[in-house]
């Protein structure tokens, strides 16, 4: 009994913990520039997986509806999440393949590319 106590406020801790970043990385993905996202994403996984690591052992009978009912809240805010890091990336893709056409647009003499140019030279 004194282990499922101590269990239980394991994962009520690294809920919380992971509620919070969660909620940090949703509030400034795509608003804070110094946002360090991939700091935030090894905050989130770390939590993850001492989540799962917590709960392997622990029958679903066995959890408390204050759990299924965090969990679910959770979810809903790691949806919101997935979608604002799919987003950040569609745009980052689009900023590289931007910079990447200036670049060969400013490699360019007019007449031939550096692409024509190696296949005379082959």
């Amino acid at each position: 009994m004194e282990f499922a106590a101590s269990s239980d406020t394991r994962i009520r801790n690294v809920l919380g913990r992971l509620e919070m970043i969660l909620d940090n990385e949703n509030s400034r993905i795509g608003v804070d520039p110094s946002f360090d996202l991939r700091g935030s994403n090894a905050r989130k996984s770390r939590c993850l997986y001492e989540l799962t690591m917590l709960q392997r052992d622990v029958l679903p009978v066995q959890q408390s509806d204050l759990f299924v009912s965090q969990t679910k809240h959770i979810r809903a805010k790691l949806e919101l999440n997935s979608s604002k890091v799919g987003a950040h990336m569609e745009a980052c893709r689009s900023v590289v393949d931007l910079l990447k056409a200036a670049a060969q647009e400013a490699e360019a003499d007019g007449i031939y590319s550096q692409e024509q140019f190696r296949y005379g030279e082959v």
